[in-house]
């Protein structure tokens, strides 16, 4: 589950994690309210306002501002919040913005411009092994500096066993080229990261830039959280921050059906229970000429309810050509399977695209009987291939 910024930093804050002070707001005059506490509480009279996205790259489609005054603020506000955001990660469509930062600049009077470092925590899936990587060249997408200064990235593996060590800790400030407090800060601020990571059952946390301020504060000025999907009953409090209109309202509508749902590319919607039959299903309508528009486990109970489910999320895709379903019926019978099609596409009503039904497993014989007898617009398949190829032939 992604995080917006402000609900990333406010987990890493819990951690002990140095952060500028923000507050988010949904119009002007919040934003307004927001500056003159931060005003008052750091003594800032300059402000960035950040819109709240699902993105990165948000300054480059005029998504951060700073503002120099409280009218700024206002003014600033009013632009970002209700655009449709553009960045290289939204495509073209863009994204909303409903929310943006205020947030205390962080160039604060007296004071240099800041060195900016990246730094993200994150699982190595290959050795099982939590990552930490770091460069001083932050700012920037990293991509472009590991492939232009390899060098410039380090990276500490860190042993589930044992976790992150006093000394990983001290060699990543020592490897950004710090010293005295500045050094010290940045040992916290590791370890911090490093336990709002574990804490929370995150997938990865990036935070691009860390600023170094020339008064030797470490500071996240940006932050990315996201948390494994499988651990989310663990952390309730950090469910409750999923924002449903950043995400695809389709595969909202899916979660909320207990339905595994991924929308892809091609004409043909799979219906599929069990995650290795639904690959080897799309594997064989790219075979045999097609090309999946989804990937849809319905789950071990392929009931009439989530099979009915299955189709209408299915029938929101225009580019939806035909339908293969396909199910095993080992826990679920193939009958009851069979019936809940039916019943399903007697409560959707006139399906325009045409529907194939393959059924192997407990009771088989009885669910093509039940498809075949039905009268509607279903072609019933035995074998995985006659199925294919029936969809190939709708197609063609």
């Amino acid at each position: 589950m992604n995080l917006h910024e402000y609900q990333s930093k406010s987990i890493l804050k819990q951690y002990g994690v140095a952060i500028p002070e923000g507050i988010p707001v949904q119009t002007p005059g919040e934003a307004v309210k927001a500056a003159e506490i931060i005003q008052n509480s750091t003594g800032s009279d300059k402000w960035v306002i950040k819109a709240q996205v699902h993105a990165g790259g948000r300054g480059k489609g005029g998504g951060v501002k700073v503002a120099k005054s409280i009218e700024e603020v206002r003014l600033y506000a009013g632009q970002i919040i209700g655009m449709t955001l553009i960045t290289p990660q939204t495509g073209a469509q863009g994204k909303k913005v409903r929310k943006v930062l205020v947030e205390q600049n962080i160039f604060y009077p007296g004071l240099t411009e800041p060195s900016e470092i990246y730094m993200s925590v994150l699982l190595n899936r290959q050795k099982g092994h939590t990552i930490l990587m770091y460069s001083p060249r932050g700012g920037m997408e990293i991509e472009k500096v590991a492939e232009e200064t390899p060098e410039q990235i380090f990276t500490e593996e860190i042993d589930p066993k044992v976790g992150l060590q006093p000394f990983q800790a001290r060699k990543v400030a020592f490897n950004l080229g710090l010293a005295g407090e500045a050094h010290k800060n940045m040992v916290k601020f590791v370890h911090g990261i490093f336990a709002a990571y574990d804490g929370t059952d995150a997938s990865l946390i990036e935070i691009n830039p860390v600023f170094k301020t020339s008064d030797d504060k470490i500071l996240a000025a940006d932050a990315k959280v996201v948390i494994d999907n499988n651990a989310l009953f663990r952390h309730l409090d950090i469910a409750a921050m999923r924002d449903y209109d950043e995400e695809d309202p389709i595969e909202v509508e899916a979660s909320r059906n207990d339905l595994n749902y991924v929308k892809l590319n091609g004409n043909v919607g799979c219906m599929v229970n069990g995650a290795g039959l639904a690959m080897a299903t799309m594997d064989i309508i790219k075979l045999s000429g097609g090309d999946p528009a989804n990937f849809l486990d319905v789950g071990g109970s392929a009931n009439a309810k989530r099979v009915e489910a299955g189709f209408r999320i299915i029938l929101k895709d225009p580019n939806v050509k035909a339908i293969l379903v396909n199910i095993f019926g080992g826990i679920v019978r193939c009958d009851r399977v069979a019936q809940g099609v039916v019943d399903a596409y007697n409560n959707i009503g006139k399906i325009e695209v045409p529907i194939i039904v393959r059924l192997q497993g407990t009771n088989a014989e009885e669910g093509k009987r039940i498809i075949d007898e039905s009268g509607l617009r279903v072609l019933s398949a035995i074998t995985l291939q006659e199925a294919a190829d029936q969809v190939n032939t709708v197609l063609s």
